[in-house]
């Protein structure tokens, strides 16, 4: 058994292990269902559900480690369920159709000395 900060660090769903307590403690992480404490041990076939940058990810522990290996290796700790798979799929679908972020409604440096030109000169 492990616990759970650690296993969130070195199934490399967090860089740092500050973040992965922090995530804990901030009650971003359930452990089957409840709310969890860092030192909270997980065992194999544990559901763990967790926000993890943009995602919200559901993922069965199939491996424990507390030490940070390469992705390849991490990948091994655990399998993703298909709900959060096809949640994942459906939210980048969506960020993707929403197009490049609007430009913002104040006005660039160009756009104010074209303003000012405008305004400034005399009626003819």
């Amino acid at each position: 058994m492990i616990r759970t900060d650690k296993w969130l660090w070195a199934a490399r769903f967090y860089k740092t292990r500050a973040q992965a307590k922090e995530a804990v403690d901030g009650g971003k992480v359930k452990v089957n269902g409840a709310r969890t404490k860092p030192a909270k041990e997980i065992k194999i076939n544990d559901l763990v559900e967790f926000k993890a940058g943009w995602d919200d990810r559901a993922v069965i522990v199939t491996g424990l480690s507390d030490i940070r290996r390469g992705a390849a290796e991490a990948a091994l700790l655990f399998e993703e369920t298909e709900a959060s798979l096809q949640n994942r799929e459906t939210a980048r679908l969506k960020r993707a159709s929403l197009g490049p972020m609007p430009r913002g409604e104040r006005p660039t440096k160009r756009d104010r000395r074209q303003i000012h030109r405008l305004v400034s000169r005399p009626d003819s």
